[in-house]
């Protein structure tokens, strides 16, 4: 998701996207001294309808603003509130690494942005395809039925996040979890979001942590993302960031195993299975290793 068609900033790991209300400077500079590897200027939730056309303004001007080592994305209003089309009318001039699309029902959503983010590009003079597409993609009961579809749907797509606080007034919940854990039907929607982003190759992105001042819960949530399979958590608060950030590095036994897996194969190119350490290792082993090593 590079800004200006950076492959080099494309490349990098992206673990934690910070929302930041698109009608708000102030907090958006002070999220800018935060080291995540991506802000989320917000459209949607966090602005009020009578305020919306203010956003659109302020949001272009800070994409359009100097650049930190964070990506920019912006969390367009869902489709079905035609509002997409005017809030990417006034941000793509700013050309933002990315857009952020609640309320997706699956790949058709996806490609309906894609051909508008064609357009703009061509009018901005941007790469084509260098805005990216991350979908939030469990916010509504029909979403979960759409998760299949994603597979394929456009190369713009970069990443699948679930979502859980929508999605509980869809159900008509009284409640998302208790103990700190997550009811049944949410677990169902974050494990097959996860499962769909893999299937279709993108970032999956597990949801917001709401207990702002719970460190040690967002700590053990975050951990538990990335042992499941998630590359990357949404924050809503900048003094997550860091938390989040360190735990989606690798351990010192993580990064010593993938090291030595990727030496094995590296010393045997012609093998597709080896013995390390007592144990048989295969070419998912390799591919396991290189992912923690951030190797291609």
């Amino acid at each position: 998701m590079p800004p200006h068609g950076d492959d080099a900033q494309e490349a990098r790991l992206m673990r934690s996207m910070l929302f930041v209300p698109g009608d708000s400077p102030r907090k958006f500079e002070k999220a800018s001294q935060a080291k995540a590897d991506a802000l989320i200027l917000d459209l949607e939730d966090s602005v009020v309808t009578d305020k919306k056309d203010e956003a659109r303004r302020l949001t272009r001007d800070m994409l359009q603003g100097a650049r930190g080592p964070h990506q920019l994305h912006v969390r367009v209003n869902a489709l079905d509130t035609g509002m997409t089309l005017a809030d990417l009318a006034a941000v793509m001039p700013g050309r933002p690494d990315g857009i952020v699309l609640p309320k997706s029902n699956g790949g058709d959503d996806v490609q309906q942005v894609a051909l508008w983010l064609d357009a703009f590009e061509a009018a901005a003079g941007s790469k084509p395809g260098s805005t990216r597409i991350v979908v939030v993609a469990t916010e509504t009961a029909s979403s979960v039925f759409g998760l299949g579809s994603y597979k394929g749907c456009s190369p713009r797509l970069a990443g699948l996040m679930w979502g859980a606080e929508d999605l509980s007034a869809s159900l008509g919940a009284t409640e998302k979890a208790s103990g700190g854990v997550f009811h049944s039907p949410y677990r169902l929607a974050r494990d097959l979001c996860l499962i769909a982003a893999a299937a279709a190759e993108v970032a999956a992105i597990d949801t917001v942590y709401t207990d702002i001042d719970n460190l040690a819960g967002l700590e053990a949530e975050t951990r538990a993302a990335r042992r499941d399979g998630f590359s990357a958590k949404a924050l809503i608060h900048p003094k997550h960031v860091d938390i989040v950030n360190a735990a989606f590095e690798p351990t010192n036994a993580e990064r010593s195993w993938a090291e030595k897996v990727v030496a094995a194969f590296a010393d045997n190119p012609n093998s597709g299975t080896l013995r390390l350490d007592g144990m048989m290792i295969d070419k998912p082993h390799l591919r396991a290793a290189k992912k923690i090593l951030g190797l291609p």
